[in-house]
């Protein structure tokens, strides 16, 4: 399993354009993906889910993957986020 935590920078935490192509990268891979915080974890392939989450700037986001691919998954969700949050 690789998990990822990373501190949200955004102003405006996750909303829709970026929780929809973090979503959508995450479905290219066939490992499982949860994403959460500590208290709550939703499945990653699942956009209304991590938009429930309304995590905000400052909000610590746990990424977990397990699979096949789960090194390549993780890897790319770790650019997309340095990159869009």
């Amino acid at each position: 399993m690789q998990e990822i935590t990373y501190k949200i920078t955004d102003p405006r935490g996750i909303h829709a354009r970026p929780a929809g192509q973090l979503v959508k990268l995450i479905k290219e891979y066939a490992a499982d993906c949860q994403l959460g915080c500590p208290e709550k974890m939703v499945d990653g392939k699942h956009l209304l889910s991590v938009m429930k989450l309304s995590l905000q700037q400052g909000d610590s986001l746990v990424l977990q993957f397990a699979g096949a691919d789960e090194k390549e998954a993780a890897d790319a969700a770790l650019q997309f986020l340095q990159e869009n949050l």
